[in-house]
């Protein structure tokens, strides 16, 4: 971590961030990060118009018309390549067929995530939201460079030429030009620094279904992943790590190690022993055999329920206050009724379907390749090259499709890169190293969703409106002691650990949300959603024992507390009726549950179906609606709601990361077991029409999935499951 931050220190301000390498030049580029009116600016907000013009960087015209756009961010399956290569070729007016995609190099001066500050990176659904106005700008000046360009070729007015799919058109002389004609003109032209944008009834690809740009090599195999890199020469590492988190390496007896075949060296490092073979089998096989004894007197010996008995203890002294308003104790202590409830959440692994992996290649120059699913570019340029003891300009990043990521690339402390930098470190980088983790490793090594418990105390008058709600959790910040702390953490509060609940939209008149930070020693990371994770689980459970309690419809008891909130409610409402819920079931086994939430500018609801008995629970169907604002690729915001009831709904189920004695228990998907087609539920997606700039889906459809399915077990139950997974056995002698 020391090392992270020393990195970073050498960057001048958090407002100039220095790049690495800069974009090809081996075809006709066209590319602006384009400045102008701050329009786009909300009070003392990010400027999402990109900045001052910078040509070279979002979009390359090629000699044979292809349009290749250059992705900043990662893509790990959710698709924002192609959404962010329709925003830009719309404004061009590209032939959608011709468009192709390519991730860009580490440059933060050119690529910087908007929302994120100066850093080059992907995660909180950010792609796409702080990408619209940028390259919606871009590809406008791009068309207009052409435009200017054939205009000048035909001696016409520039207002006379069309464009569409591709071709340049002057009706009157009936002449046209492909882009790939007129591409080097046309970046001779001098860049327009107020491009008009297109209004919204001109769009063509915005809001329809365009074919996804990488399905078709995913499907075929030709997709390059991460894990297919294979360089000149190279030689695949893997590391035993210590079984206990905080474990160091004592002593090594690699002996029976290098002599098995295929093995190459063996060395150690500072997180752990790596041995270097001729392929990942070799490597293996011969860690299997390394001897290591391991110094623990650091490390987390803890069991899982030591550590969450010790959260409860806590639980019972006061936190630090992270939101505060009216006195919610003296409400509470005047109420006509009182509920109180506890919500557990476990340990999760990401169990992304590609482990972690990287290669670094020393170059002859002495400079550095880097080839992996890169998510925080910035960051990982920085550490490797600290690792490595050069400047980051001598570090160049290849981003790598990812399968997969949930959160577990993007650490601030970029280890799985600083750990195969180390290894080429440690073999004087005779050969390009690929580091591999299994998926042991990976399961058991990594990074969790921290551990997390809430406890709720609420008041009701006669009426049953709520008068006062006490809202206490506890769980390790992912933040506190990370590069990120002093721009996510204000008062020993991390905004990560509490979002969701301590700025609940839900019009409560009183109301205390206090935080406890854990310190224990198991690493935890940001996991889809974030703290939505636990807070919309535990506001939304509860809110539906309130509604209870009051008598009330569950939705409309929400309802009459969003007032002030009218896209959760128009999403609340549009889920109930798509789902039929005035109509819903009322007999025993069978039940409805309703859950609204809003997370990274996002709002979804879902109505879950399910049937449930001591026995078993099934989840029949979901319906969902969602608003995020201007749909740029709907199938694509479908797609993502469907994976994200894919993706957690085996956390709502089964699963849980687990320790004891401080050795994780859970190690492959046989003990950890991802959702199964069978267990999957009919999802129905609604997607709220709008005309605000768009927000992101890759992470708002998880936070609501477990909620509305643990409501819907108490419609068909009567019974209340609130900590997750849920345990069916508390619904015996239903």
């Amino acid at each position: 971590m020391l090392k992270v931050r020393q990195a970073l220190e050498t960057v001048p301000s958090r407002r100039a961030f220095l790049g690495g390498a800069t974009v090809a030049t081996g075809a006709i580029l066209l590319g602006f990060t384009l400045g102008g009116p701050r329009q786009a600016r909300a009070a003392g907000g990010p400027d999402l118009t990109g900045g001052p013009a910078k040509p070279n960087a979002f979009v390359r015209i090629a000699a044979d018309d292809t349009v290749t756009v250059m992705i900043k961010h990662l893509d790990m399956g959710q698709g924002n390549t192609t959404g962010l290569a329709t925003i830009l070729a719309d404004e061009l007016d590209a032939d959608w067929a011709t468009v192709r995609t390519a991730f860009a190099p580490a440059d933060a001066a050119l690529y910087s995530n908007l929302l994120m500050g100066p850093v080059q990176g992907t995660g909180g659904s950010t792609a796409i939201a702080n990408s619209w106005l940028q390259l919606r700008r871009a590809g406008a000046a791009a068309r207009a460079m052409l435009v200017a360009a054939a205009a000048e070729r035909w001696k016409v007015p520039a207002g006379e030429i069309t464009v569409s799919k591709g071709l340049v058109r002057h009706a009157a002389s009936n002449r046209q030009a492909r882009f790939g004609e007129l591409a080097e003109a046309a970046a001779a032209q001098p860049v327009p620094q107020e491009p008009t944008l297109k209004r919204p009834d001109q769009w063509t690809l915005i809001g329809t279904k365009v074919p996804r740009l990488d399905s078709a090599a995913k499907t075929d195999g030709s997709a390059t992943y991460s894990m297919d890199i294979r360089r000149p020469g190279q030689v695949t590492a893997v590391v035993l790590h210590a079984p206990r988190f905080g474990g160091v390496v004592a002593t090594v007896n690699s002996k029976a190690a290098r002599a098995m075949p295929g093995v190459l060296d063996v060395v150690t490092i500072p997180t752990g022993v790596a041995v270097i073979a001729k392929d990942t089998w070799s490597a293996i096989k011969g860690r299997e055999v390394l001897d290591v004894t391991w110094d623990d007197s650091g490390a987390e010996t803890r069991s899982s329920d030591a550590i969450l008995a010790e959260y409860r203890e806590r639980l019972k002294r006061p936190g630090i206050v992270a939101s505060e308003r009216g006195d919610a104790g003296g409400a509470i202590g005047k109420a006509a009724k009182v509920l109180e409830a506890e919500f557990t959440f476990p340990y999760l692994a990401h169990a992304s379907m590609e482990p972690l992996n990287a290669t670094i290649e020393r170059a002859p120059d002495g400079t550095y390749d880097v080839f992996a699913g890169c998510q925080i570019q910035t960051i990982e340029q920085a550490v490797v090259a600290a690792t490595l003891g050069v400047t980051t300009d001598k570090v160049r990043l290849h981003t790598q499709w990812a399968g997969g990521s949930f959160g577990r690339r993007a650490t601030p402390s970029a280890d799985y890169f600083a750990e195969t930098a180390a290894i080429v470190k440690a073999t004087g980088g005779k050969a390009p190293v690929h580091l591999v983790w299994t998926r042991e490793d990976d399961m058991a090594g990594g990074y969790y969703r921290p551990m997390v418990v809430h406890k709720l105390r609420a008041g009701l008058d006669a009426a049953g409106a709520v008068v006062g709600w006490e809202h206490r959790m506890i769980g390790k910040s992912i933040m506190i002691g990370s590069p990120f702390e002093a721009m996510l953490v204000k008062n020993g509060v991390d905004s990560t650990s509490i979002e969701g609940a301590s700025d609940t939209p839900y019009a409560l008149p009183a109301y205390r949300f206090e935080v406890n930070n854990a310190r224990e020693g198991v690493p935890v990371l940001w996991w889809r959603s974030v703290g939505h994770t636990h807070t919309a689980h535990a506001m939304e459970v509860f809110i539906d024992e309130l509604a209870h309690a009051a008598g009330a419809d569950p939705v409309a008891y929400r309802l009459a507390m969003l007032k002030g909130a009218p896209r959760l409610s128009g999403v609340l409402t549009l889920a109930a009726e798509k789902a039929g819920w005035s109509n819903r079931p009322s007999g025993k086994g069978h039940g409805f549950g309703v859950a609204a939430h809003e997370s990274f500018g996002s709002y979804v609801a879902m109505v879950a179906d399910v049937t449930a008995d001591e026995a078993k629970l099934k989840v029949n169907r979901i319906v969902a609606a969602v608003d995020v604002g201007i749909a740029v690729n709907p199938d694509i915001i479908r797609a993502q709601v469907e994976g994200a009831v894919g993706f957690a709904l085996s956390s709502v189920l089964r699963n849980r990361i687990t320790l004891k004695d401080g050795v994780v228990q859970e190690r492959n998907f046989d003990t950890y077991e991802p959702t199964r087609m069978s267990e999957m539920p009919v999802v129905e997606v609604h997607i709220m029409p709008s005309t605000t700039a768009p927000t992101g889906i890759g992470e708002p459809g998880v936070p609501v999935i477990a909620p509305a399915i643990s409501n819907a077990v108490f419609a068909a139950t009567g019974r209340r499951l609130r900590s997750l997974p849920l345990d069916l056995g508390g619904l015996k002698g239903v």
